[in-house]
């Protein structure tokens, strides 16, 4: 009996504090409305209830089991767009969040956003995720109608020939 009170206590004294999850730090833009705040908050396990608006930037630690992403969600709106290539500086991904339902002008908005965030010095070797959101919503567009109006396999074989093409990846939710 005594042994096993040994072995007992060594398993639970003696193995020490678990190894430090790797965190990454992620950048998410996209036009005001495309749902990046309610994204970021559904992975945080927040509540759903009184999201509002990003105005300016905020900053989530969104934890997973194996990693911790550093989340900066960049305000959308016109006013604030200009402002998006201030924060890329360190980032070591990309969300890019658009409103599949969205009118067109805003669709062509978020398609020039995106080619100039996929442009950008500090982010065109990062891995891209491209979020299709709103697909419930009757109006929202298939992930083929939006490769093909963004223009992503054109643009995946342009930069296939650099050293580190950014990788991208439609995700639609």
């Amino acid at each position: 009996m005594k042994a096993g009170k040994n072995l007992c206590f060594r398993a639970l004294c003696c193995k020490g504090p678990p190894p430090p999850r790797p965190e990454y730090d992620l950048v998410c833009i996209g036009l005001t409305g495309s749902g990046k705040t309610s994204l970021l908050s559904q992975l945080c396990g927040e509540s759903p209830e009184n999201i509002v608006s990003t105005t300016g930037f905020s900053i989530k630690a969104v934890p997973f089991q194996n990693a911790i992403l550093n989340v900066k969600e960049l305000g959308g709106a016109d006013n604030i767009r200009k402002y998006w290539s201030r924060y890329y500086q360190g980032s070591q991904g990309v969300i890019f969040v658009l409103d599949s339902a969205s009118s067109e002008d805003d669709l062509e908005t978020a398609r020039n956003e995106l080619h100039s965030a996929l442009q950008h010095p500090q982010l065109c070797t990062l891995p891209f995720l491209i979020l299709a959101n709103h697909q419930d919503k009757p109006a929202a567009r298939s992930v083929q109608e939006i490769k093909k109006y963004f223009e992503l396999e054109h643009l995946h074989v342009e930069n296939a020939g650099s050293l580190n093409p950014a990788p991208w990846m439609i995700w639609k939710q």
